[in-house]
């Protein structure tokens, strides 16, 4: 490995930790049921300001961490979230190396994340996310390819997108309790980053999430956690398989 690369990994990694430890706050804002408004206050009824600045950031509440009230905290996970996208971010570049698609895989790590975090939270993925994280991961990468040792094809990946989505359709149709419709729109994302690297890559990539996804659900079936019937998640497996599909996809190149 050249020694530049050995810097871009621990670069990647402090870039992941730092961005991914903002979400929390879009996180808990996020995580509403179907029909319900984004949450603009805190569990206390302290509002929380707009922009930017409200959006992102740790889950606490000034007002509440300056009265007689506990701490001000309301949410949880920016440990975790900081470790997910140092771990996915350094991955990435490991991979990746110095080849310019690796600029679009970390913008697009910690947005995959959020989504995963609320989809893990209330089993939803919000259009404010999937749809403008499928159309940016498009124009990026069609940026990318215009730049020397690009590692993949622009028009694959924009048929990686329709085609995903539309097996993901499929499946909807056949089962709307194991597919949700807000999977669909992710896998357009998903289709699009993973169709980069190849047909192979997409097909690996889907594949490990939905083999990620039945380890889980294993798991908890169990240990009594869950029942046969019970209700998943598929929106995190979908990221986990996405970013290990690109990884390999990328060291393959």
């Amino acid at each position: 490995m050249p020694p530049l690369e050995w810097i871009v990994i621990p670069a990647a990694a402090a870039w992941g930790a730092a961005v991914c430890s903002l979400l929390p706050r879009a996180v808990y804002r996020l995580s509403v049921e179907p029909g319900e408004p984004w949450r603009g206050s805190c569990p206390r009824g302290h509002p929380l300001d707009g922009g930017v600045r409200g959006l992102l950031g740790p889950a606490t509440c000034a007002a509440c961490a300056g009265s007689q009230e506990p701490e001000g905290a309301y949410g949880r996970g920016r440990g975790a979230l900081a470790l997910l996208g140092a771990l996915a971010c350094a991955g990435l570049a490991a991979a990746a190396g110095l080849r310019p698609e690796l600029v679009v895989w970390l913008l697009v790590v910690p947005v995959a994340l959020l989504l995963a975090a609320v989809d893990h939270a209330v089993m939803r993925l919000p259009d404010l996310l999937t749809l403008p994280l499928a159309g940016g991961t498009a124009v990026l990468l069609g940026g990318a390819a215009l730049l020397p040792d690009a590692g993949g094809s622009w028009s694959r990946a924009l048929l990686g997108g329709p085609v995903l989505a539309a097996a993901f359709f499929v499946l909807f149709l056949i089962s709307p309790r194991a597919v949700a419709f807000g999977d669909v729109k992710l896998a357009l994302s998903v289709g699009v980053a993973l169709g980069w690297y190849g047909w192979g890559v997409l097909f690996a990539g889907a594949f490990l999430g939905f083999l990620a996804a039945a380890g889980y659900g294993l798991t908890l079936v169990a240990t009594g956690r869950a029942r046969r019937d019970s209700a998943l998640a598929f929106g995190p497996f979908m990221v986990l398989g996405a970013m290990a599909g690109v990884a390999l996809g990328a060291l393959a190149v």
